[in-house]
């Protein structure tokens, strides 16, 4: 980006329940900025209690951009967020503003801070009714294996829930000959147009994180997340929704196969894996700097001047 300055750009990542979205609050409003969503289930519109999305009380007032703007049964692909929350960052940069994205979909935000421009791949309507007929014969852990024989490395990126990428990848593989892993590497010619500083929420004890994951649950529970899980498993056009971890878990308690106290374990345990699969994508990425939430629980104050620090020095504000 010769002669353009570069767009200054936050970002809050981190496993689930590590305090991302407080953190981010507390952030912007120290540092006058705006919160963008990197969280691939929070833009559906409804599914609040499962994935946590941030109540009006918890913004603070502080402006929360893609969340809670897609109707569950709509398409919604990587290369969309991209180029919607480039042009919210714009937005919110160019009215002196400081963006700042907080989440935990790894994808999302590595996709979005490297640039990444993906090459437009038709849909081929038949194709995938066939590969989704093919996920429901013989499951998804057989997809994400076909996918895995003809690209192991965007593969190795996805869980058997994320059935939409897998076909996605299979999609790409069948319709050009090329995996999604070498459009990905050829996207990354063009330089990035933001400055990042990357920030990590996670716990220095892992059991830690996991109690605040159970915690979590506990609360999702009380704030009637059987009923929110009832009302989209009723609508049999939504696989979105069967996939949101604290849905697809409750469908053997609906069933009545499973004790309801049977049924929110496995969801603390689906939570648990899903916040291992986040740590490990995120550590990969050497620019992210660790901000540690069990050295000063107790004073969340800590944490955020922590965060500030790097900030100041990483953006030079």
């Amino acid at each position: 980006m010769a002669g353009q300055e570069k767009i200054p750009l936050i970002v809050v990542a981190g496993p689930t329940a590590s305090g991302k979205t407080a953190a981010a609050v507390a952030l912007a409003k120290k540092l006058n900025g705006e919160v963008v969503s990197a969280d691939s289930m929070q833009i559906y519109k409804g599914m609040d209690i499962a994935t946590a999305k941030p109540t009006v009380a918890e913004m603070e007032g502080v402006p929360h951009h893609l969340l809670d703007f897609l109707e569950p049964d709509q398409a919604f692909t990587v290369a969309d967020y991209v180029s919607m929350a480039g042009k919210v960052i714009q937005d919110i940069y160019s009215r002196g503003k400081l963006p700042i994205l907080a989440g935990g979909t790894g994808l999302y935000i590595h996709s979005l801070v490297d640039h990444i421009q993906f090459t437009e791949t038709k849909n081929d309507l038949l194709l995938r009714s066939q590969l989704q007929e093919e996920a429901a014969a013989y499951g998804n852990v057989h997809m994400l294996e076909r996918l895995r024989a003809l690209d192991p490395a965007y593969a190795e990126k996805l869980h058997p829930n994320n059935l939409n990428r897998i076909i996605r990848g299979l999609e790409v593989c069948i319709l050009t000959g090329q995996t999604m892993t070498q459009q990905i590497e050829e996207s990354r010619r063009e330089e990035s147009p933001y400055l990042p500083c990357m920030l990590g929420l996670n716990c220095l004890d892992r059991q830690n994180l996991y109690r605040r994951i159970n915690q979590r649950v506990d609360r999702m529970m009380e704030m009637g997340l059987l009923e929110e899980a009832q009302h989209f498993l009723a609508r049999t056009d939504l696989k979105t929704a069967v996939q949101a971890i604290g849905y697809k878990e409750l469908i053997p308690y609906f069933r009545g196969t499973l004790s309801l106290e049977e049924a929110v374990d496995r969801i603390k345990q689906e939570t648990r894996r899903y916040a291992k699969r986040q740590l490990t994508w995120f550590r990969r990425d050497e620019r992210i700097h660790w901000v540690y939430i069990d050295v000063s629980e107790e004073n969340f104050q800590n944490i955020v001047e922590n965060m500030q620090k790097i900030i100041a020095k990483g953006l030079e504000i």
